[in-house]
């Protein structure tokens, strides 16, 4: 009997009710794991220095760095202090930060989605815009609170996949509609990334890791909500759960 691949989720720090902490990851993620990944999901806790990370890597074959309502602390790449009603999650930074270097020398493969993909930047000493929505001439990335969920995680606007590009080898279009779901965006380009698509507004919309050990890359938009009815995303999806079942 093969074998599935093990591949961790890492989930936030959540109140339930304003008065019970939890860990949460929502069932997209687990679903898309299991059925678009082929690979049994397993949730990492935000448990920041409690987590042994080296013990953590020896056990999964891979690990999707989700996305989330919060956004990244500002001191975390120098940014400036947020507003007062940003919401954040300090203890989900202290453990995706340290994790995701480490990930990458262990050779383990990974999927960054929306805050994972500026977790990826940040975590390798790139900066954040944290208000793009207000930027000069840039689309409006982020999705009302009040539209539906449905509507939410609509297709809002193209990528532009750069050419000779691991997203180009998955796809014969030069650009494809995706959703649109965030805040924060890419300032500064970390060193050791480079890009894979961007939106019309030049907002970058995707990285890889350049010389990873196996699949290392990150995305803006949201694949695992709509990878049954969307072609791209269910190859990086395949394409990451391929590169979990790789390891030896």
């Amino acid at each position: 009997m093969t074998r599935k691949p093990v591949i961790a989720i890492t989930a936030d720090h959540m109140m339930i009710r304003d008065i019970m902490p939890a860990a949460t990851a929502y069932d997209v993620y687990i679903d898309a794991v299991i059925h678009a990944a082929d690979a049994l999901p397993w949730i990492v806790p935000p448990v920041a220095e409690f987590l042994d990370i080296d013990a953590l890597l020896d056990r999964v074959d891979g690990i999707v760095f989700t996305g989330a309502r919060s956004n990244i602390q500002p001191y975390r790449y120098q940014g400036e202090v947020a507003p007062e009603n940003t919401v954040q999650d300090p203890q989900r930074d202290a453990t995706t930060l340290p994790l995701i270097p480490e990930t990458i020398d262990a050779g383990i493969p990974m999927l960054c989605i929306c805050r994972g993909f500026q977790e990826l930047n940040v975590a390798l000493g790139g900066t954040l815009h944290q208000d793009v929505p207000g930027l000069p001439g840039k689309l409006n990335h982020f999705a009302p609170e009040d539209w539906s969920i449905e509507k939410r995680f609509a297709p809002a606007h193209d990528i532009l996949i750069e050419r000779n590009s691991e997203l180009a080898k998955l796809s014969a279009a030069k650009s494809v509609r995706v959703n649109s779901i965030h805040e924060q965006g890419i300032d500064r380009l970390a060193g050791g990334l480079d890009v894979e698509a961007r939106a019309p507004d030049g907002i970058i919309e995707a990285v890889r890791v350049r010389d990873s050990k196996a699949f290392a890359a990150g995305v803006q938009w949201h694949p695992e909500w709509d990878w049954r009815d969307h072609s791209l995303n269910a190859k990086i999806w395949a394409a990451f759960g391929a590169s979990c079942r790789e390891l030896p």
